[in-house]
């Protein structure tokens, strides 16, 4: 065999495991379904996927294969077309703004963020914090750390290592049932520029091997929270262990008619996970999600040393409605 033929053999059965494993993710995302594992891990990092479909291009147009070549102009076109922005674009602002406020959400990693936590809240001073993976350490430093005057109305549910969660308000909060799940995810309501303003923690489960199902149950019971509250003012914040890419974290998007700020605010797949990872390199799983209500003025990521999740940063208009 020529050693140019067994070249251009190696650089086709190369782009075509490539393709294969580009087509089944990409493929899974067209058909509006996570698939199982490593599907809904590989569909964190859709945008990642054009590399290797762009390598399995460049290789196919080498082999001068017209077959493998159209596969991967499709592969490549088809990722490319779902790295664009997921949803609708808001309306038009029902009514004047009755209200301004920020919006923070941060995963302090098994409570060991908290320092740095509360020195962001210090700094920035937003009128909600939504707090994942707050252990018990983390709730008694919330409590020393940001005082009362400061943060007068909480809802802190206290857990070990991952399952604790708080909501931090200056304004006044009534209590929720809130959403069941291994991971607290407490909910309240808050009087707010004359409305009142369902707030909502997300915290379900990851897409660990073996736990797609605990997962996809976690992100059923918000989309179902998200569905109850449609039609109304309403913030559901936290880190969702899902973005834009996996179909179950859509059908929340859609179910609640809710619009993701970080994409309206500027912030569109500025990754939020893992923390360490060098930029752009990650996912954004962390969100703060609104309803028609709310103008977005900006959002931004936040580094907190300890976790291994950046916390995000939104500022909002509430509408009159």
């Amino acid at each position: 065999m020529e050693p140019g033929i067994a070249v251009r053999r190696a650089a086709a059965w190369t782009a075509g495991a490539l393709l294969a494993v580009v087509s089944v993710v990409v493929g899974c995302r067209a058909l509006d379904v996570d698939g199982p594992t490593p599907v809904p891990q590989l569909l964190a990092f859709l945008p990642w996927l054009l590399p290797p479909a762009g390598l399995a291009l460049l290789m196919a147009a080498f082999t001068r294969r017209p077959v493998l070549l159209a596969w991967a102009l499709v592969a490549l076109a088809v990722t490319g077309w779902f790295v664009r922005p997921y949803g609708p674009e808001p309306g038009p602002p029902r009514g004047p703004v009755v209200a301004r406020l920020d919006v923070l959400t941060a995963n302090v990693g098994f409570g060991r963020a908290t320092p740095d936590l509360i020195d962001a809240v210090r700094r920035e001073r937003p009128d909600l914090v939504f707090v994942q993976e707050c252990d018990r350490v983390c709730s008694a430093a919330l409590a020393s750390g940001l005082p009362r005057r400061d943060y007068p109305y909480r809802r802190i549910v206290e857990g070990d290592l991952a399952a604790g969660s708080a909501i931090l308000s200056v304004h006044p909060l009534s209590g929720t049932a809130g959403i069941p799940g291994a991971l607290a995810m407490p909910g309240a309501e808050a009087p707010i520029g004359g409305r009142t303003v369902g707030l909502q923690l997300a915290h379900p489960l990851p897409p660990v091997p073996g736990g797609l199902g605990a997962w996809r149950a976690g992100l059923d019971r918000v989309r179902a929270w998200a569905s109850g509250n449609r039609g109304t003012p309403a913030i559901l914040a936290g880190d969702f262990n899902a973005g834009q890419d996996h179909a179950a974290f859509r059908r929340v998007l859609d179910a609640g008619g809710l619009h993701d700020s970080a994409r309206l605010g500027g912030a569109f797949r500025t990754p939020s996970w893992p923390a360490a990872a060098p930029r752009p390199l990650g996912t954004q799983i962390d969100h703060v999600l609104v309803s028609d209500d709310f103008g977005v003025r900006g959002a931004r990521f936040l580094d907190l040393r300890g976790t291994d999740h950046r916390a995000l940063l939104v500022a909002l208009d509430l509408h009159k409605g």
